[in-house]
């Protein structure tokens, strides 16, 4: 049953339901064409869609040449205008549909812009091509610089390329109307409309098909959809349409921000709808981010005040449409293998030439490094590895030190001790547990003072941190006494939460190698590492085991049941604090959007995106209320107990595109910062 909270409505986050259509075509029947546009229509209707884009003078018909100058065929197009008109009158969908309408003596390529019994406008074709197959010049007239009205059906509308329209009661639905040769063209039309303001722009297209012609227009609609900040809706004609010379495979796409969000079949006898839900909220909060695109719109003008922005209510009833995109869970991680191969081979290089780069500049002699056997420490050191591989040094020149305390368990020792002898680094042992306790008695401490009086041992932050404390005093005093480079190897993921000790190896060193990748992106970084034999078969197999234990800071004892102190039964999943990161990073997204977004990824253990050797947890189902409480730990976290720390870091690479958290690059925030409002957008907008 559909839910009633706004929060389960795409539209109370930002979203706009597109479609683009491949009706049944015909040969200059403009009759069957209005009854096929129209079948599509009431399909994408109880479908839920905003907005529909048919192919480029579909109405009207392409491939009729000569036909187009016939009053019999001209008149027929209106008729069939004024009828997808009268059908329009009860449904929900903008229609974008094409036509060769006669103006002022001449006859232009139009897209026709119809909503709720509407003519919203028309918008002529700029750019005709006239070369090779085309002869759109024997025909049309181009639209460029034209403005002012048409009365078309019986209806005034405006008329001209100089179109945006922007729904009243739907803020971010605002689109432009381009027509196939348009986008073609060096600056096409759909530049101009997005920088005057529209966030989904769309091309109705005939567009015969030709051997590699799928790629291109995938290829332009994607670039287009990255360097205009927008969502691109594209849709050629299909099946139907005369094959004298030319032949149509139905091609309909929808990007956003350079990524394809779905994709229709092509040469599919049956009329096609392809639906997609496009984050326009996301958009504008790229825009703003993006400097460059404002500079852009001063350039040329500022377009926004050359178009006319054409407004009409739209009714939406902000009901449960579920989400028609895929969200993927691993937001930092590819969604393929080829993606994943090729960015985990950029990100594991990235980090390798960090490092050299600081080690030469500081004419260091020696890397310094605690390895816990854990999966921070363990990639930080093989990519110590190959940074003296590339120098032609001898790997000894790495020291690694293993320094059990506490709760150190025999598995993570003996992986240590395993990795470092495989990988042939100078390794070394350095028991922290006298020093540590000599510091708690000091302090009096009463795990310090000893347990003979019969009291219960005190596992507080103190003593969690003198040992982390103490592990980095002794690498750096070893740095000063060996000529070395201190190697951090605190994660993106831990410096978001603040799980780190200010001061200490996983927030302070000399180079924080590991400090622009978070945890669900290191261990593809291992895995990588294993499948492309960066290393040898020995060293893989101890990857393998590290890969496979439980994360863990190792700092309090096991309990009487033997179960670890474990990381993410304290602080959250990785896979869902990543998440949560990233929409609020990378895109800045409300609290409750970043919910609705991780509740779609993660309600249902077979949705999602992931490649065949994605690790057991990614296959992991989360219900809202535990997605809530886990995001309002990350707020607290994130917003109040963690800046600081970040304020503070050491120098790092960026990695990912995905964002990071250096004060001198992606994140600039106050230490003494406040999550208030961010916790009260969450308790508000999420049931």
């Amino acid at each position: 049953m559909a839910q009633s909270h706004p929060f389960h409505s795409i539209h109370s986050h930002g979203l706009i339901r597109v479609g683009a259509c491949t009706p049944a075509a015909s040969v200059g029947d403009c009759a069957a064409n209005a009854a096929a546009t129209i079948l599509l229509a009431e399909r994408g209707h109880k479908a839920g869609a905003d907005l529909l884009v048919f192919p480029e003078l579909n109405l009207t018909s392409y491939a009729i040449d000569d036909l187009h100058l016939q009053t019999a065929q001209q008149q027929a197009t209106e008729a069939a205008i004024a009828a997808v008109v009268a059908a329009s009158a009860t449904l929900r969908p903008v229609l974008l549909v094409g036509a060769a309408i006669p103006r002022n003596g001449r006859l232009y390529n139009c897209c026709v812009v119809i909503a709720r019994g509407r003519i919203l406008g028309v918008v002529p074709k700029t750019f005709l091509p006239n070369y090779r197959e085309y002869y759109e010049k024997r025909w049309f007239a181009s639209g460029a610089g034209l403005g002012g009205h048409i009365t078309l059906a019986g209806q005034d509308a405006p008329f001209g390329p100089d179109l945006i329209f922007a729904a009243s009661d739907l803020a971010p639905f605002i689109f432009h109307a381009e027509i196939c040769e348009d986008y073609w063209a060096p600056i096409p039309p759909s530049t101009y409309g997005a920088l005057a303001g529209a966030l989904i722009c769309c091309n109705l297209s005939a567009s015969n098909v030709t051997i590699g012609k799928s790629r291109e227009r995938m290829m332009l609609s994607a670039a287009q959809s990255a360097r205009s900040i927008c969502a691109y809706v594209y849709s050629a004609a299909g099946p139907g349409e005369s094959t004298t010379d030319l032949a149509w495979d139905g091609q309909g796409t929808i990007h956003e921000l350079g990524e394809l969000i779905a994709e229709s079949k092509r040469f599919d006898p049956d009329p096609e709808i392809l639906l997609g839900d496009v984050d326009a909220g996301r958009i504008a909060q790229e825009r703003m981010r993006n400097g460059t695109f404002n500079d852009a719109a001063r350039l040329t003008g500022d377009p926004e005040t050359r178009f006319r922005r054409i407004a009409f209510e739209h009714k939406p009833d902000f009901a449960d449409l579920g989400l028609l995109r895929t969200i993927r869970r691993y937001p930092f991680v590819p969604n393929t293998p080829e993606k994943l191969d090729a960015d985990c081979y950029e990100a594991f290089n990235i980090q390798v030439e960090g490092l050299l780069k600081r080690f030469v500049a500081a004419r260091a002699e020696r890397l310094v490094i605690g390895v816990s056997g854990g999966l921070d420490s363990t990639h930080a050191l093989i990519v110590a590895a190959k940074v003296m591989d590339r120098l032609g040094r001898p790997r000894e020149h790495i020291l690694g030190f293993t320094m059990p305390g506490f709760a150190t368990g025999e598995d993570t020792k003996a992986n240590a001790w395993t990795l470092m002898r495989v990988l042939g680094v100078t390794g070394a042992e350095i028991d922290i547990r006298p020093a540590a306790r000599q510091m708690l008695t000091d302090m009096g401490h009463p795990f310090g003072q000893g347990l003979e009086g019969g009291g219960e041992p005190v596992y507080d932050v103190t003593f969690e941190n003198v040992q982390a404390g103490l592990r980095t005093d002794y690498l750096f005093r070893l740095a000063n006494q060996r000529g070395g480079l201190v190697i951090g190897t605190g994660d993106l993921s831990e410096l978001a939460l603040g799980w780190c000790t200010y001061g200490v190896g996983d927030q302070m060193s000399h180079y924080a190698v590991n400090s622009g990748v978070p945890k669900t992106l290191i261990q593809f970084l291992i895995r990588w590492c294993i499948k492309t034999d960066q290393f040898d078969r020995d060293t893989d197999r101890v990857l393998a085991a590290i890969l496979g234990t439980e994360i863990s800071p190792e700092l309090v004892p096991a309990g009487a049941d033997g179960a670890l102190q474990s990381t993410e039964a304290r602080i959250g999943p990785y896979a869902l604090n990543d998440f949560f990161l990233h929409y609020t990073i990378r895109h800045g997204l409300a609290p409750s959007k970043i919910a609705f977004l991780a509740w779609h990824a993660w309600k249902d253990a077979e949705a999602g995106r992931w490649p065949v050797d994605f690790p057991p947890e990614a296959r992991a189902a989360y219900d809202l209320p535990t997605i809530k409480s886990w995001l309002e730990k990350f707020l607290v976290r994130f917003f109040i107990t963690s800046q600081f720390k970040r304020s503070a870091i050491p120098n790092g690479p960026k990695v990912s595109a995905g964002g990071a958290l250096s004060p001198r690059g992606d994140w600039r925030a106050p230490s003494d910062g406040t999550a208030t409002l961010f916790l009260e957008e969450l308790a508000n907008g999420v049931p």
